[in-house]
């Protein structure tokens, strides 16, 4: 079973607005129903605000009503009550400090060993720019008499699956234009 969102705030405002019973309470919030008299006799949860759960959607007036009538009665999470996981973008994503010099190595690495890859693809697998890319192939880049090709799942930059997958959807769009997979350099 979920908890309700703060859990102790919840406790206190159901003590204090209800004439629910501590083990009523207790079975809601997940607590014990001693530490749940303790708060009702003010020695924990000194200075916790109330938070209420009709106006935040996580019980109904009428589960309230019902449950104060019948003390064996439960009170029951409403099901809207647990705020959705909030998926991640797809927007940039954060490389740090110490990995960010690593990316022109990755890149040589893939400009190497899977030419089938677009630009388009080792950016957005890296995390890195177009130009960065054309730079390295070029060997134009800034830092190019330093830079070593390097596998990315190794330099951390990117993770096995992620490689994987996008090589085997390269090598199907090439397959599926009809068109020879190209060999991987050996420089």
């Amino acid at each position: 079973m979920a908890q309700p969102l703060m859990p102790k705030a919840t406790a206190v405002w159901l003590i204090e607005k209800t004439s629910l019973s501590f083990d009523q309470i207790a079975d809601f919030v997940q607590m014990h129903p001693l530490e749940v008299q303790a708060i009702a006799d003010g020695e924990v949860a000194q200075g916790i605000i109330g938070y209420d759960p009709v106006q935040n959607g996580q019980v109904s007036r009428e589960d309230i009503a019902r449950c104060e009538a019948d003390p064996n009665a439960r009170l029951h999470l409403a099901a809207n009550a647990i705020p959705a996981a909030k998926s991640r973008g797809k927007g940039a994503r954060y490389t740090p400090i110490s990995k960010r010099q690593d990316k022109p190595d990755g890149v040589a690495w893939l400009l190497r060993n899977h030419p089938e890859l677009t630009v388009a693809e080792i950016g957005k697998l890296l995390g890195t720019t177009k130009e960065t890319i054309e730079k390295v192939r070029d060997r134009t880049h800034l830092n190019s008499a330093n830079i070593k090709p390097r596998d990315p799942v190794i330099l951390g930059l990117c993770t096995q699956s992620a490689l994987n997958a996008l090589v085997a959807a390269a090598r199907e769009r090439i397959t599926a234009q009809g068109k020879p997979l190209p060999e991987p350099t050996a420089e």
